[in-house]
């Protein structure tokens, strides 16, 4: 499957959760690629406007390679991390911290529920 990350049309607009916004008002655009197994692994791309909010993944894996912009990641009890454009990370289920969009930022996405 090849995600396609340019020419992606009119995406699903989301404002971030009330109960996760921490600053600013970051607008969410999505575009779900793919989805296998009765939807438990989605994969796809997403814009994120600049804002912080609460990163909770419960039971979910969410796998994330950014595209463009800069993200800071700083989990629960751990350090801040930078993100930018060619880097890529995990945030395993029970990842519980705060995602911080210092420039929009762009990534693709795989999303595995119930992990």
């Amino acid at each position: 499957m090849t995600i396609r990350t340019a020419d992606l049309g009119a995406g699903v607009q989301k404002s971030a959760p009330a109960d996760r916004l921490i600053e600013g008002n970051p607008e969410i655009t999505v575009w779900d690629q793919d989805a296998s197994h009765g939807g438990r692994v989605r994969s796809g791309v997403a814009d994120l406007g600049v804002g912080t909010t609460r990163s909770m993944k419960g039971g979910d894996c969410e796998v994330v390679h950014i595209i463009s912009g800069v993200a800071e990641l700083t989990e629960e009890g751990g350090e801040t991390r930078t993100f930018r454009a060619g880097d890529s990370f995990v945030m395993k289920p029970g990842f519980t911290g705060v995602w911080k969009t210092v420039e929009t930022v762009r990534k693709v996405f795989t999303v595995i529920s119930g992990a």
